[in-house]
């Protein structure tokens, strides 16, 4: 089968892939980007109907385009935020070729560059940047098994609460995606139980400015790393209902019951850790030290922000703190459904190459792969704290852009001497 030629190959039109795309062009690299859906279609498909984006619309977007349906203070849905990639794609002239799934990706022998199979016939790429971002995997605990007389589903896969049968619902993880959906499931009449793990909880606004503005003047979004211990820390932050800080304790005060970390399944009872004291605690100092240090870069700078002092009070512990659950009948509690809102994990088994430690994760520095001509794109802490966000990945694909560059120059000048050598030229 004759294989289609390509400088570089990028894998997945997501909002990392449209980004990539636009820096590769305006480098005048020859690329073409590969998507297996349509443009932006994890938004569309992987996330519940009333989802909205997590940071407004001022903020979550890139440099060169503005969301023309959506209040600059505002937070788009999930359709807006996929619509928008779409028009970005067509903006710059994107050149994506949707319904074509890659299957392969593997190093040539003898010759520079990969042999990729796709479902649309087979491809000879010098460069692959894999851009299929971190949603690729949905991750379900081996806590409850199949057998069991309850309907689990993950969080990428939950619509809204009629799909889930009667009865009390069991939501595990409170990160964003968790706490909006235990909100949503409480309001339509239901019990719930939400698992509150480890996790960061910022203000959503102080002082009249976004968090997104915060993390920015003080240098939060350029963090390299998270904080010792802080790695699988989830961030409990919303923009649903026009934005609001999550409050453990107003969530318990709505009728949601609050449990600790989950554990174990046995015989139809679950199981907790003790630890829900200490997770509310942990994510209240980390929202207190932020408006800290708001204030404190208020002052430095003669700031002429109005002050919030309201916004420290927490109020006291509610019964579910002070008295945890840490065993739950899931049965007699009337519990039918659970759903897990415990994140994903990567899937590059397309991509057959020496580039992955030994639990599968990508080895790279800021996407620079340790396989020489492959990129990754896309990944929470690529390069900052900021790279899991709209304009994080923008950010990254530049860099990236910029390696890929460096090393086709590198190629030209060998080139080039060669020609020399030779008495071409």
């Amino acid at each position: 089968m004759i294989s289609q030629e390509v400088e570089v190959l990028v894998v997945g039109a997501g909002q990392a892939g449209v980004a990539m795309s636009e820096h590769l062009s305006e480098r005048g690299i020859s690329h073409l980007v590969l998507e297996r859906d349509r443009i932006a279609e994890r938004w569309r498909t992987m996330r519940w109907d009333s989802l909205v984006a997590n940071g407004p619309a001022w903020h979550d977007r890139f440099p060169g385009l503005e969301f023309t349906d959506v209040e600059p203070g505002s937070f788009p849905s999930k359709e807006q935020v996929a619509d928008y990639f779409v028009a970005y794609a067509e903006k710059i002239g994107a050149p994506i070729r949707c319904g074509v799934e890659v299957t392969s990706v593997r190093r040539k022998v003898g010759a520079p560059g990969f042999h990729v199979q796709t479902s649309d016939g087979n491809f000879d790429a010098r460069y692959v940047v894999a851009a299929t971002g971190p949603f690729q995997r949905p991750v379900i605990p081996a806590v409850v098994p199949d057998t069991a007389d309850l309907v689990q589903v993950h969080s990428s896969s939950y619509r809204n609460p009629a799909q889930l049968p009667e009865g009390a619902v069991l939501v595990v993880g409170a990160g964003s995606s968790g706490v909006q959906i235990a909100a949503e499931i409480q309001r339509s009449g239901r019990q719930v139980f939400l698992s509150v793990g480890p996790h960061d909880r910022p203000p959503r606004s102080y002082r009249g400015r976004d968090f997104c503005w915060w993390l920015g003047v003080l240098g939060m979004w350029d963090a390299s790393t998270p904080a010792a211990g802080a790695e699988h820390v989830t961030i409990a932050v919303s923009g649903a209902d026009g934005g609001h800080t999550v409050d453990f304790r107003a969530l318990a005060g709505s009728g949601i019951k609050l449990v600790g970390r989950t554990e174990a399944f046995r015989d139809g009872t679950m199981r907790f850790a003790e630890d829900l004291r200490t997770n509310i605690a942990n994510g209240d100092a980390h929202y207190l030290g932020l408006l800290d240090e708001a204030d404190a870069y208020v002052e430095r700078n003669g700031l002429d922000l109005p002050e919030e002092p309201e916004a420290r009070t927490l109020g006291p512990d509610p019964d579910s703190v002070t008295h945890p659950i840490l065993e739950l009948d899931l049965a007699g509690s009337g519990v039918a459904s659970i759903v897990w809102a415990t994140g994903f994990a990567v899937d590059y088994s397309w991509l057959q190459v020496d580039a992955f430690d030994e639990k599968g994760r990508p080895r790279h520095q800021r996407g620079v792969s340790t396989e020489p001509g492959v990129y990754f794109l896309g990944l929470p802490w690529q390069s900052r704290r900021g790279s899991s966000f709209i304009w994080g990945v923008w950010h990254d694909a530049r860099y990236v852009a910029d390696q890929i560059a460096i090393q086709r120059s590198y190629l030209a000048h060998n080139d080039q001497h060669a020609l020399v050598a030779s008495g071409a030229i």
